[in-house]
């Protein structure tokens, strides 16, 4: 599981600071989470082939979370793009994106589908046999979405020693891995458990940008391996927070602590702070392992 953070400041774009975008690479698959302005340059930077990306996901219809992806979508065209390109985002998406697209006849060459969402509670929205996606209903001053990706349980790893200890054929191999227990020809039967290992844990990653803190996100997130949050204000403007609906660094680190996460990344931070320790240092006297997001930091969970 690997993050690549495209743009993780709130508002508007500045010269060294991009609105919210990141790469989610999860079991070979990758997936776009939100696509605010110069989402496509700061993809480049980061040497993100576009030709993998089949799957965009947008919490919500503010344009630093969504201003990015017509001319995504419009790149793609002239790249000659001709595998599907799937949009999940709230109702209203399809049809702000169709009317860039009607207007500039610029119809794309390649099958462009919408799936618009409007449920309030969590709802699965993409599935494979590898991973699943999920929405965390959020609270902001619009219909917002952030989303749980999760990695499905995999195979359980053969212990060759056993079975070649038992002389099993090959031709069960694959019947083991799926979890069955094998009759030997004397009528023995040999338990699963002795002849495989547990599969590595799957990986977990939620994304929570915009919000207010709400307590309500907590039991969705419960115990994920990386929780990445909003943090747009310090404690020294929390009475913006409110107004806007956004969050502290230390509203952020209570949703960590409450939900017993394994790290916590902070994002979103509102440009009017010079330094982003401060965010990190604030969110540490909640929750210990704390992370910064920054426009084209990598972070590896593999």
């Amino acid at each position: 599981m690997k993050l690549t953070v495209l743009g993780c400041y709130a508002a508007t774009p500045r010269s060294l600071n991009n609105p919210t975008s990141q790469v989610l690479e999860m079991k070979n698959r990758l997936f776009l989470i939100d696509c605010g302005e110069g989402t496509q340059v700061q993809l480049r930077k980061s040497k993100i082939k576009f030709s993998r990306i089949n799957h965009i996901f947008i919490s919500h219809l503010h344009g630093d979370h969504f201003f990015g992806l017509p001319g995504l979508i419009s790149t793609f065209r002239l790249l000659g793009r001709q595998t599907e390109l799937h949009i999940y985002g709230p109702k209203g998406i399809k049809e702000a994106i169709t009317l860039f697209l009607k207007l500039g006849d610029s119809w794309t060459n390649y099958p462009l589908l919408f799936h618009e969402l409007s449920a309030n509670e969590p709802q699965v929205i993409y599935g494979d046999e590898k991973v699943t996606v999920s929405t965390i209903p959020l609270e902001h001053r619009i219909y917002t979405n952030g989303f749980l990706f999760k990695e499905r349980l995999g195979e359980r790893k053969l212990n060759i020693a056993a079975v070649e200890g038992y002389k099993i054929d090959r031709c069960y191999y694959q019947n083991i891995k799926n979890g069955k227990d094998i009759t030997l020809e004397s009528g023995k039967v040999v338990s699963n458990s002795e002849l495989t290992f547990d599969p590595p844990a799957p990986k977990s990653y939620a994304f929570c940008s915009d919000t207010a803190f709400s307590e309500a996100i907590i039991p969705w997130v419960c115990g994920v391996d990386v929780l990445y949050h909003e943090a747009t204000f310090l404690e020294s403007e929390k009475k913006l927070a409110p107004k806007t609906k956004h969050a502290t660094a230390k509203e952020a680190a209570t949703i960590a602590k409450e939900a017993n996460v394994g790290k916590l990344i902070l994002g979103h931070f509102s440009t009017r702070y010079k330094s982003l320790e401060l965010f990190k240092e604030e969110a540490q006297t909640i929750f210990d392992n704390v992370d910064l997001a920054d426009d084209g930091k990598e972070f590896d969970f593999s």
